[in-house]
């Protein structure tokens, strides 16, 4: 066990795309990083890149000086009540003050139930939605954080860390930050099929358009300019007419939460639920919509795509 003055101040639990992401940008910067995932290469990958390396939960909590801080990015639902609570799981490693972070993308009631959970131990447990993709966990992210202000003031020197400039803020109480990333998810569902069906409209129209030149051109001083519009320009660069891919969309738990949400409370809600119902619809049959909307979550988030051909996305 290392000495206390020698001790890690950050942990990290979950080693995915955006997990290494993240740790990458800390380590750029200097920081000392323990890590640990459930399968050993990954833990392993980010050793040789710099970061402390832990093989159990006890022992990540060990390489920690206190009060410990851990930020967990692991798959919404069980997988986080299992990391938490499970057999061999991290609460039992901790004490009192110590915080914990749930960067993923948590159901907001569950991140509410946990937190009440663990403030029975002295925990805090903070809910963070985290946006700005693959791209984001490197150069800076945009995060919601909800849960106490004592544990957000104490934690807050970590989100300086990983957000972009003004990119971080206490959005309310427990369940709060993954409520805000739940309706900026349902608000990208919309943005996202509204750019699939008008680049199909462009496709299938009565002229030979360049759309690369157009997507690029919108991205410069049109009212819908912004990053995804340049991520369709990229998207279509690579592929002017997407045929490397099917119209398959994934996803879909953080839309379908926010339109039971909206149902229950009265707002109606229509371009979400729609775009939802078109995921589905997605699964189906090829669009060219589909196509877009695909491309553009590979672009910046790293979703996997189905090939055209029948290759896996990590082939195209």
């Amino acid at each position: 066990m290392p000495e206390a003055n020698t001790k890690v101040p950050f942990g990290f639990v979950g080693l995915g795309r955006m997990g290494r992401g993240v740790i990458r940008r800390l380590l750029t910067q200097g920081q000392r990083v323990a890590v640990y995932n459930r399968t050993r290469a990954r833990t392993e990958e980010m050793v040789r890149e710099g970061a402390c390396g832990a093989y159990s939960l006890r022992e990540l909590a060990d390489l920690l000086a206190t009060p410990r801080l851990i930020w967990l990015m692991v798959a919404a639902g069980p997988p986080v009540d299992e990391v938490l609570f499970g057999k061999g799981g991290l609460v039992p490693c901790l004490e009192p003050g110590d915080i914990l972070v749930d960067g993923g993308n948590s159901y907001f009631r569950d991140s509410m139930r946990r937190a009440a959970q663990l403030k029975e131990r002295g925990i805090f447990y903070l809910d963070c939605g985290s946006s700005g993709g693959l791209e984001g966990a490197e150069r800076g992210l945009c995060l919601m954080v909800g849960g106490e202000r004592e544990a957000f003031a104490q934690a807050e020197p970590l989100f300086r860390l990983l957000a972009c400039e003004g990119g971080y803020a206490h959005v309310g109480p427990s369940g709060a930050g993954h409520f805000v990333k739940m309706v900026h998810n349902a608000i990208e569902y919309g943005m996202l099929e509204a750019l699939g069906e008008g680049f199909e409209l462009l496709h299938a129209g009565p002229f030979a358009l360049d759309l690369p030149q157009i997507a690029h051109l919108w991205a410069h001083g049109s009212v819908i300019r912004g990053w995804l519009v340049e991520l369709v320009a990229r998207a279509l660069s690579k592929d002017p007419h997407l045929e490397g891919i099917t119209g398959y969309v994934g996803g879909g738990s953080t839309g379908r939460w926010a339109i039971e949400e909206a149902w229950d409370a009265g707002v109606p809600f229509p371009v979400v639920a729609l775009s939802y119902a078109l995921r589905h619809r997605s699964r189906q049959e090829d669009t060219f919509a589909g196509k877009v909307v695909a491309a553009l979550r590979r672009e910046f988030g790293g979703h996997e795509v189905v090939a055209a051909t029948g290759r896996s996305s990590q082939e195209i």
